[in-house]
C-alpha cells in the first residue's frame, strides 16, 4: 500500500463523478451504481454494496478522507486523474 508523506490532490472532478476507466460510461449498471454511491455520499457512510456483484465498494468521500491514493483500483477514487 502506498504510504502518505502528506494529503494528495485531490482529481479536478466532483466526488460524485468516477473516473471513465473506473467505471465506464456504458456500464450497464451505471445508473444504479451511481444511484448507490450518491445514498453513501449523502448519509455519510463509508461505501455501498455494488448492485452487480454483492462487493463492499468504498466511496470517494471516505477516500478522500482517507488523504491517499491506496493504488488498487478504487471505482470511485478521487486521486485519479
Amino acid at each position: 500500500m502506498a504510504e502518505p508523506r502528506s494529503r494528495w490532490t485531490l482529481a479536478p472532478r466532483e466526488l460524485d463523478e468516477p473516473h471513465p476507466s473506473r467505471l465506464r460510461p456504458d456500464h450497464p449498471a451505471r445508473a444504479e451504481i451511481l444511484a448507490k454511491h450518491a445514498e453513501a455520499l449523502r448519509d455519510g457512510t463509508p461505501g455501498y454494496l455494488d448492485p452487480a456483484t454483492g462487493l463492499f465498494v468504498l466511496s470517494a468521500a471516505f477516500l478522500a478522507k482517507r488523504g491517499f491514493c491506496c493504488t488498487r483500483g478504487c471505482r470511485h477514487c478521487p486521486y485519479v486523474t
